[in-house]
């Protein structure tokens, strides 16, 4: 786990600040322990920038490292007969009854709904779908870039069906244009999926397509930023497509 404090956290000592938790940790912050080593999402600077432009309000962000070859198995909600999987609700109780409970004591955190969001990309996107339906209560911002919809024979689309009566919950979903057609596709039939459920674009739903986008660190690194500006606007204004 690493954690991102804003700038002007320990000058504010009665703030508190809204968190996001984020997947796939070991991406976000540091080139040596990325993926593809000096590929990483740099988004401590994206923060920070925004954050000293006023176009994203001060928050804490929570990476949280998978256990390597255990990743397929704790970021997909149904099991795969020749892959495996299935344990994303283990992995949700991890976040929510331990994880969020020690950030919230550790640091002055906002522990509302409305003030905590979950995120993530590929696999990491499919499980912040997921757990955000699945525990509504605690997470009212969701991050699902690039999604791995096609999982479980699209088993998310069924489950947003089922968010009924739906959450309140403000959601950006995105997918690149070159990371595969049947990709798109996926995208285009979630949006469809939490239209239909009452989500409402340029509301509570942003959807983006990006030209030319890949399935890669560097690509999720390019447009963080647009998802921090949604999810958690500053005294800049509204975001801007």
């Amino acid at each position: 786990m690493v954690v991102y404090l804003p700038p002007g956290y320990d000058e504010a000592p009665a703030r508190r600040y809204p968190v996001l938790y984020m997947h796939d940790g070991q991406n976000l912050f540091d080139p040596e322990t990325a993926f593809v080593r000096g590929q990483h999402w740099r988004l401590g600077e994206m923060a920070d920038m925004l954050i000293a432009e006023g176009r994203v309000e001060p928050l804490v962000i929570v990476g949280v490292y998978h256990t390597g070859h255990g990743r397929v198995h704790e970021y997909t909600p149904t099991k795969d007969a020749r892959i495996g999987g299935g344990e994303a609700r283990l992995y949700g109780r991890l976040l929510v009854e331990e994880l969020k409970p020690f950030i919230d004591a550790r640091y002055r955190t906002d522990p509302a709904r409305e003030r905590t969001g979950l995120g993530g990309s590929s696999l990491g996107g499919l499980v912040s779908m997921f757990l955000g339906l699945r525990h509504a209560d605690v997470f009212g911002q969701l991050a699902v870039m690039s999604p791995s919809v096609w999982w479980g024979k699209r088993a998310i689309l069924r489950y947003v069906a089922k968010a009924v009566p739906k959450p309140a919950t403000r959601i950006w979903l995105d997918m690149g244009t070159a990371e595969s057609r049947s990709g798109i596709a996926d995208a285009r039939r979630l949006r469809a999926a939490l239209v239909k459920a009452g989500w409402r674009e340029d509301v509570d739903l942003a959807y983006a397509e990006t030209a030319g986008g890949t399935h890669t660190e560097a690509a999720w690194a390019h447009r963080v930023g647009d998802v921090l500006q949604f999810l958690y606007p500053g005294d800049f204004g509204e975001f801007h497509w």
